[in-house]
């Protein structure tokens, strides 16, 4: 006889909420939520590593991993600030659920023996890479959202193995499991989903349940009512205004940092990135762009000389948080590529005042630098650009991620990369 005092033992587990029906149903929500979140993060892969350049590609030996079919897109503007809301927000919404899961089926977790047999042990080894793959990119997954970079390495490869990691485990075990699964949930008929067939119970099901004190159709309407709270205390960071102030768990949640035209949402400031107002005076601050027929040095004087266009373009992060469309008011990127021999304008690559930090350098594609409202911004809002929003220049590229919109430009190269 096992012992019940430990977790090894059936006799352990007694919460009579555990079944194959509220097992099944977390795991169809689960499906259907974590492949959304999969799609949506190679989205974001690839929309901060267009074309693959080795500038902004930072995961090393990728190998097949790095595939990369399409150039990423400048339309519709507002792309990444929906794909990748969507990922950060739906990350959010899921965690009650991904708890409540393991939670259902933590006694296989402790099943003795670990290894009936070459399958069983294979379908185990399965399980800790599911399991484990799905703790690591959750948590961090929030920590990224709450700026918390406690991590022994680069969030950006870590995250971006983790989930191949993750998703291959994901997509064995539900090819295992999906069809138990489907019959599970149109087998139970009961009102509350009590009801076991035989056959279909497993291990899952104690053989000694305690008396229940919910059911577990209202157990997995409290699942439901956490993913709702969460939902609603995230999402509001993707908006400005009052929605915003609904963020009460993140860090672009709460009131505008400042106001006026530059009162909108920042990562950096200017005191972080190491930006000396020395450097960035008129008198000391050019820009110097390189291309076919040599190289021009701009002061922002002679930047306000050329042709000004404005764009009205959001700003989108990769912890999911964005601002409404800002005004910017700038010189076209295509325009500063002809200053330097290019009809067509080819790809950029763009370096940055910044002297620590991530993204300092950054690539863009020629599709990228060729949008007419692809701009080297000199202004925002009607006013000029404040130090921490990258005065005295900043990049601002539609649908691109915010840490390609380079701000304190200091150099830009035209040419193939």
């Amino acid at each position: 006889m096992s012992d019940p005092r430990l977790p090894t033992s059936p006799g352990f587990w007694r919460s009579p909420l555990r079944g194959p029906w509220f097992t099944s149903v977390l795991g169809l929500v689960l499906l259907v939520g974590v492949t959304v979140l999969f799609v949506t993060g190679l989205v974001s892969y690839a929309a901060y590593n267009p074309g693959l350049a080795p500038v902004n590609d930072q995961t090393p030996d990728k190998g097949i991993l790095g595939f990369y079919l399409f150039a990423w897109p400048t339309n519709p503007y507002w792309l990444y600030r929906f794909t990748q809301g969507v990922h950060v927000t739906l990350g959010l919404t899921l965690i009650p659920v991904l708890l409540a899961k393991l939670w259902s089926v933590v006694p296989r977790l402790f099943a003795l023996p670990p290894a009936r047999s070459l399958a069983h042990a294979l379908e185990r080894i399965s399980l800790l890479l599911l399991v484990g793959g799905g703790l690591f990119e959750f948590t961090t997954g929030v920590l990224n959202v709450q700026l918390d970079y406690v991590f022994p390495g680069s969030f950006y490869p870590l995250h971006f193995y983790g989930a191949w990691v993750f998703f291959a485990a994901f997509v064995a075990h539900a090819a295992l499991k999906l069809p138990a699964a489907v019959r599970n949930v149109r087998r139970m008929r009961d009102e509350d989903g009590e009801a076991e067939q035989a056959g279909e119970t497993g291990d899952l099901v104690p053989p000694r349940p305690d008396q229940p004190t919910v059911s577990r159709r209202g157990a997995l309407w409290l699942v439901g009512g956490g993913s709702l709270l969460l939902f609603l205390t995230s999402a509001g960071r993707s908006f400005d205004g009052p929605l915003r102030r609904t963020a009460l768990l993140t860090p672009h949640g709460g009131a505008e940092p400042g106001g006026g035209p530059n009162g909108f949402q920042i990562n950096k400031t200017a005191a972080y990135a190491g930006i000396d107002t020395a450097e960035t005076s008129e008198e000391a601050w050019r820009l110097v762009v390189t291309g076919r027929t040599g190289t021009v040095r701009l002061s922002r004087a002679d930047l306000l000389r050329m042709p000004q266009h404005s764009s009205a373009l959001p700003i989108a992060c990769v912890e999911g948080w964005s601002t409404s469309d800002q005004w910017w008011r700038g010189v076209p990127l295509r325009d500063l590529a002809a200053l330097v021999g290019y009809d067509d304008p080819p790809d950029v690559f763009v370096e940055s005042l910044q002297r620590h930090g991530g993204f300092r350098r950054a690539a863009l594609r020629a599709n990228q630098t060729a949008d007419p409202r692809s701009l080297l911004a000199l202004a925002v809002n009607g006013e000029d650009l404040s130090p921490d929003h990258g005065f005295p220049a900043r990049v601002i590229v539609p649908a691109a991620p915010g840490v390609l919109n380079t701000k304190w430009v200091a150099r830009m190269t035209f040419g193939d990369l």
